[in-house]
């Protein structure tokens, strides 16, 4: 593999786009389509993508452990974010003013439902039974 395959395939990680990609790593614009895709052809280039895909899956991708402790602390109004707010100063004057504020009722009820689907508390799947009589006929009515 050529260097300007190896920087081919590290473009074609980020983006995804193998004509961007081609083009990224030096190949001409006006080839760089059909380049592009002879290049995703190759085996031994397939494989460098995907292990340079698992890498970064391992790396940046939340597991489920990490995701359900967000959504903890979310709930338990750990975590806090920066929202801009515009508070009147007087005379008519307003300026943007950043605030820290913790997780609204609405952002912790949605959290508890997330975490509760997750973790297969909450059951979405809804099941009737309905039992309905059958009758045989009009000669076993009675009047």
């Amino acid at each position: 593999m050529t260097d300007k395959q190896k920087m081919f395939c590290e473009a074609f990680v980020g983006c995804g786009n193998a004509t961007q990609s081609a083009i990224k790593a030096g190949y001409s614009e006006k080839t760089a389509k059909q380049i592009g895709q002879r290049l995703l052809t190759k085996v031994d280039l397939q494989s460098y993508i995907r292990e340079l895909q698992s890498e970064i899956k391992n790396e940046r991708i939340l597991d489920a452990k990490q995701m359900q402790e967000i959504l903890t602390s979310i709930i338990l109004q750990e975590s806090e974010e920066q929202v801009i707010v515009v508070e009147g100063c007087g005379d008519g004057v307003s300026e943007a003013v950043t605030k820290t504020k913790t997780a609204s009722q609405n952002d912790r009820i949605k959290a508890i439902q997330l975490l509760a689907r997750m973790q297969g508390v909450l059951d979405t799947n809804m099941n009737v039974n309905l039992v309905l009589p059958v009758f045989g006929g009009e000669e076993d009515l009675e009047d």
